[in-house]
């Protein structure tokens, strides 16, 4: 008595015949209390179940073989997960894979770098880029600098826990009110500054757009040193509890950078008191 079928017959011939339970039978005969209970399923099962997980992906060409298993059982087809994968598989299905689109995709070159792309006065660049940081209880700081690359002066310094596109827009025109508007603005790819609202936004300011290389932050020197610059003396010293405390501490640094800290670039001047002589020097 070696087939499934054969132990069966015999776990039904106990319990009809003797007061044992079908587990005590089971146990008897050495079948699992499963494998007695097992129906064939009718020979087309199969292919109806096959014929309509193909219909169900060509509905849905997105879904995977776990949401269709989780259709064909609410439809009343009795089959486990496993299967499905089984099927799916021979069938020769997959999802597609999903092609991310983040807006307008950057051309940067090496012929926006700081060094090839310079700036002749005041105001002719500007270049801005983030900085990276958290508050005590772990959560994110995002800041964006804005540095007018000729006098070194920090235009803006946003703080906020994220900075999309819309708000460098609103950044950007408080800053063309209070300084002008630069001719050029220098960044990196960052989703962000490629992003066609902002491209758009710019394009209707006359305000041209510089791109530097992929994975070249050299390229974007002045903002770049400014932010290290930031780094080494506020954030890696400081812990801020919140956005505001981040926001009055930042904007503390930013003025003493701009009026009271000398430049090695500058020979030794502040950039508010080099912006001042050339302003002079015109008169």
């Amino acid at each position: 008595m070696v087939s499934p079928s054969r132990r069966r017959d015999a776990v039904k011939y106990l319990v009809g015949r003797h007061p044992v339970s079908e587990r005590r039978a089971c146990k008897v005969v050495g079948l699992h209390r499963s494998t007695h209970r097992y129906e064939a399923v009718a020979g087309d099962f199969e292919l109806r179940l096959v014929e309509r997980m193909n219909e169900l992906a060509a509905v849905h060409p997105r879904y995977g073989y776990r949401r269709i298993h989780a259709l064909l059982v609410a439809e009343g087809f009795c089959v486990n997960k496993k299967r499905i994968e089984r099927l799916w598989r021979l069938e020769g299905h997959r999802v597609p894979p999903q092609h991310k689109r983040h807006g307008q995709k950057a051309t940067g070159r090496s012929g926006n770098a700081a060094w090839n792309l310079m700036a002749a006065g005041p105001g002719e660049i500007w270049s801005y880029d983030f900085v990276a940081a958290r508050t005590a209880d772990g959560l994110p700081l995002r800041i964006l600098n804005v540095v007018d690359e000729y006098t070194r002066v920090c235009v803006g310094c946003k703080v906020a826990r994220s900075i999309g596109a819309g708000d460098i827009i609103t950044e950007l025109a408080q800053l063309f009110d209070l300084h002008g508007k630069p001719g050029i603005l220098r960044s990196d790819n960052g989703r962000e500054f490629i992003a066609e609202s902002l491209a758009d936004w710019l394009a209707g300011h006359g305000v041209g757009q510089a791109f530097i290389e992929k994975g070249s932050p050299q390229q974007n020197a002045y903002v770049e040193r400014f932010n290290g610059s930031m780094r080494d003396e506020v954030l890696n010293g400081e812990t801020f509890h919140s956005v505001l405390e981040a926001r009055v501490v930042l904007a503390s640094w930013v003025v003493e950078y701009n009026t009271r800290r000398p430049h090695r670039g500058l020979r030794m001047m502040t950039p508010a008191a080099f912006s001042e002589s050339i302003i002079e020097g015109s008169r």
